[in-house]
């Protein structure tokens, strides 16, 4: 199956939408070979690998030259040397050496892998083109803004740029699950580790005219929005509860105004009860 009318869509380098861009057919071909691309990846993993583990046999251990006890006589197993495979700190018995993991791969499967990984991510529609990385000095949170604008700035993005430019490399080296490549050095392994690709506009062969725009403003992440919004309902209980409060306290006054009635009822009980217990005068 073949598509060569893969079209991607545009961006400025302040992640201003333009129109869509026509990707080029001697690379979009819309072929995907996953043998290849599987046959290539694993050359490249074996190849980054710098071989270098060692273990010292028993001949390349110090020491152990010296018979530990004679050979009859002690009751014990006969021991040659302290640095047998079967004492503490003794050799190792097939251990790894220092080796090559270096694999061989032809050029034209490389080429083909790589045509096969870009088309995967076309047919995606991952692959995005900004018109002109023009950074001046390294900015990363120019660079961050851009991805936040295009809503890629959660998943892993691959940037190539047309040659090497320094200060966009800078600039997205210090930004988690971005890597900043060159076009023609990219990898097979490189574009199927990435969620999204951009790719320079001149690095394809396009050339889009610049497009007039003011400085983008600093992008407002949602989370810090949807915790003003927690904070507002916090802030009305707050202030109910405080209204609450005040109105509280007249209640308190009422129950202490109504407190002395109460006293004025006892006092006039206990008053008749010594008037009924008084004694009364003889003679009477």
């Amino acid at each position: 199956m073949s598509d060569t009318n893969f079209q991607a869509a545009a961006f400025t380098a302040l992640g201003t939408p333009r129109e869509q861009v026509k990707l080029p057919a001697e690379v979009f071909d819309g072929t995907v070979n996953m043998p290849v691309m599987h046959r290539v990846v694993t050359a490249y993993l074996a190849n980054q690998r710098e071989g270098n583990a060692a273990t010292k046999t028993r001949g390349l251990v110090v020491g152990g030259n010296q018979k530990p006890w004679r050979q009859k006589g002690t009751g014990r197993a006969r021991q040659g040397s302290t640095r047998s495979p079967l004492w503490p700190g003794g050799g190792t018995v097939f251990g790894p050496i220092p080796r090559d993991y270096d694999q061989q791969v032809p050029k034209k499967m490389k080429a083909l892998a790589r045509r096969s990984a870009f088309n995967a991510r076309a047919r995606e529609n991952s692959v995005f083109v900004i018109d002109r990385f023009g950074y001046e000095e390294p900015k990363t949170s120019v660079l961050a803004g851009l991805l936040q604008r295009m809503g890629v700035d959660g998943q892993k993005v691959l940037i190539l740029t047309d040659g090497a430019k320094p200060n966009v490399y800078l600039s997205g080296r210090n930004l988690a699950r971005v890597e900043v490549l060159p076009y023609s050095d990219v990898s097979t392994y490189h574009l199927l580790w990435s969620d999204v690709v951009l790719i320079e506009a001149t690095a394809i062969g396009q050339t889009l005219d610049p497009v007039a725009e003011k400085e983008a403003a600093p992008v407002k992440r949602a989370k810090k929005a949807s915790a003003e919004a927690e904070e507002k309902p916090a802030a009305k209980t707050k202030s109910k509860s405080k209204t609450k409060a005040k109105a509280a306290p007249p209640k308190k006054a009422t129950a202490r105004a109504a407190a002395p009635k109460k006293t004025a009822a006892k006092k006039t009980k206990t008053s008749a009860a010594k008037k009924s217990s008084a004694p009364k005068k003889k003679g009477k």
